[in-house]
């Protein structure tokens, strides 16, 4: 296959390609770098492109690698690293902003929805909001995951519902 060739079938893509990365990055910006990147690693390795080999799923590769790669690239940045004896590793976001009188009146406001809830609702969702996975929580409270699951469900529904009309 020629260059010329190959950057046709390339360019044929594209829609496609630009439609798979919108759905990796849900974000069109990121999806147009992400399609770039794409283009530019599948022309640069054009070489390794084998013939008898389906462009279109050697492209999907490329483009899920790299977003992938991206992806933990971006988490690494925001991993603090903890140099005491325990070495912890930190997860920290870094957008963090300031709590203003307006949003700790509302952390309050839900708080207060939060502990009016019957205890079923109230302590898989408390559990849930502080951390705990779905399992934990079933076998700490000696119930099914399912029913952990439809619980914080319903404990959503109704808080939103609540709080829509407060």
């Amino acid at each position: 296959m020629t260059i010329v060739e190959f950057n046709d079938q390339l360019v044929g893509l594209e829609q496609k390609l630009n439609s798979f990365a919108l759905k990796l990055t849900s974000d069109k910006d990121d999806a147009m770098d992400l399609l770039q990147e794409t283009f530019l690693k599948a022309m640069t390795c054009r070489k390794q492109f084998e013939e008898t080999s389906n462009l279109k799923a050697w492209t999907y590769t490329i483009m899920k690698n790299t977003f992938i790669n991206n992806y933990r690239k971006k988490v690494l940045r925001k991993t603090t690293f903890d140099h005491t004896k325990d070495l912890f590793f930190l997860n920290q976001n870094k957008d963090v902003f300031h709590t203003d009188p307006e949003s700790a009146y509302n952390e309050k406001e839900i708080n207060k929805e939060i502990d009016r809830l019957n205890s079923k609702l109230r302590i898989p969702f408390r559990m849930y909001m502080c951390g705990y996975k779905y399992d934990e929580i079933a076998q700490t409270l000696g119930i099914k995951v399912g029913t952990v699951k439809s619980r914080i469900f319903f404990t959503r529904k109704r808080l939103s519902g609540i709080l829509r009309y407060n």
